[in-house]
């Protein structure tokens, strides 16, 4: 048989290849190349991969890579990998020999670091302080005033009311952190500077002295129209010139971040997100007589406290931080730092649905570093009555010198308390007397030991065992970029 040959095609068809035929063999969908594995770019589509990055995906959990796909998938991973913290404070003030400090320290991590320890020294008075200390300063919407922005929230019957309600709260953080934002900015743009070439540099560390000049007049305006006028137009020559994405651009990052902040917290923006708030009708009948100066007055008021010994402490221990990790203490020291810090982070994360407090103490000469987890509303039970009774759940985790690790779970509900110790093996002698000793606590305070456990610790327990709704995300607050 012969073909007839096609005289518009550039070479006469194969047979069996002609193009009607390759067409119709053709896959209707194009085949995933496992080999290949795209450039994650959100700006355009490209074709499919061997990529699996669905949060839904749990074998990458735990595989030590950056989760860049979820951040609630990488607080989860941050929470496997953190240390403990009471062991990181253990390792930080106290050695075999029971005197503080790490070798290598600086004369200035030193001297902060005495100073955190002489707030250590506490009697029973003092400790109750220093806890509650960190109860009023652990929620910056405290109050009647936010108590009665939560029961709105919680009875609000359209989702525009709610988000009405968030944004207030978004624009008075920002608002009520204002010193902080500030402070970051001129950090930044400080660091920007000595990251790059003088040629660029001078002009910088001019603008940075402006922008300091207007920061300490209180111009928020113009401190926001330096930055946006003068300061990125310089950096975006800067990138484009040299094509540096290093440091310098990771900071203008961070720049832009802190001063879309301090926009968004300024005394316009939050009496304007207030004004919208309360047009809603439930709102304006118990906000409505709330004047723009009495506003701002009681927000004023509900700012955290900075003479506690609380906050004291944070701030001895932060600088210390800032200090070694700044390049003033050894290596050993810088590791155990920032295992503080990033234990501190993950345990202070957005996505933790429950409060955390720290309970550094000398007790008679030996040092004690604990840590408390405290789920107010872990649950209901029903009462004898017939009513639900609100469960609250505790786990409390202390590193004593010289002895280890205590465990110690607490479960209450309408008064009954259950209680498991999980002790160390040098404590195991006294195990019958650390029993009656709780059981005797709780009977003082006026409650019920329905159950008082004391055992040999096996192993530690983990958060996630003790508090599984963190895994649930449905009391957390979801933070996307």
């Amino acid at each position: 048989m012969f073909q007839i040959p096609e005289i518009m095609g550039a070479t006469n068809p194969v047979p069996g290849y002609d193009s009607n035929t390759m067409n119709r063999n053709l896959p209707a969908t194009p085949e995933t190349n496992t080999l290949i594995q795209n450039v994650v770019d959100p700006g355009r589509v490209v074709g499919p991969d061997g990529r699996t990055e669905q949060q839904d995906n749990g074998s990458l959990v735990d595989s030590g890579n950056i989760r860049y796909d979820s951040n609630f998938q990488t607080f989860l991973q941050r929470l496997r990998e953190a240390p403990n913290l009471a062991e990181c404070l253990t390792k930080l003030f106290t050695a075999k020999e029971g005197t503080v400090v790490l070798s290598g320290m600086s004369e200035g991590v030193a001297a902060e670091m005495a100073q955190a320890v002489s707030m250590l020294r506490m009697d029973p008075e003092q400790l109750l302080d220093f806890l509650t200390g960190q109860f009023k300063t652990a929620n910056r919407f405290g109050g009647a005033f936010f108590a009665l922005l939560r029961s709105d929230y919680a009875r609000a019957s359209s989702d525009s009311t709610r988000m009405d309600i968030l944004q207030f709260l978004k624009a008075y953080v920002d608002y009520s952190s204002k010193e902080h934002l500030e402070g970051n900015i001129l950090k930044n743009l400080k660091g920007m500077a000595d990251a790059m070439p003088q040629k660029w540099s001078d002009t910088l560390k001019e603008l940075t002295a402006q922008t300091k000049n207007l920061i300490a007049a209180g111009d928020r305006k113009e401190t926001l129209t330096l930055l946006r006028q003068e300061v990125f137009p310089l950096m975006s020559a800067y990138v484009k010139q040299t094509h540096d994405l290093g440091y310098a651009r990771q900071l203008l990052s961070l720049l832009t971040l802190d001063m879309s902040r301090y926009e968004n917290g300024s005394e316009e923006n939050l009496l304007q997100m207030y004004h919208r708030m309360v047009s809603y009708g439930t709102l304006k009948d118990q906000l409505g007589e709330i004047d723009d100066t009495s506003l701002l007055k009681l927000l004023d008021m509900n700012k955290f406290p900075e003479n506690t010994p609380a906050s004291q402490f944070a701030g001895r221990l932060s600088a210390a931080a800032a200090r070694a990790l700044g390049g003033e203490g050894s290596a050993e020291t810088q590791e155990v730092f920032q295992q503080l810090v990033g234990a501190m982070l993950v345990n202070e994360s957005v996505y933790m649905p429950v409060n955390h407090f720290i309970l550094p103490l000398e007790w008679n000469g030996k040092f004690l570093f604990s840590e408390m987890w405290v789920d107010p509303d872990a649950g209901e039970e029903s009462s004898s009555k017939g009513r639900p009774e609100r469960t609250v759940k505790i786990l409390f985790k202390m590193d004593v010198q010289d002895l280890g690790l205590f465990d110690v779970l607490l479960t209450s509900a309408g008064g009954k308390v259950n209680l498991h110790v999980a002790c160390p093996e040098k404590a195991v002698p006294f195990s019958e007397r650390i029993g009656q000793a709780m059981q005797r606590i709780i009977v003082d305070n006026g409650l019920t030991a329905e159950a008082v456990n004391v055992r040999r610790m096996e192993r530690p327990v983990a958060l996630t065992e003790v508090f599984p709704q963190i895994f649930e995300r449905k009391n957390g607050i979801n933070v996307k970029v």
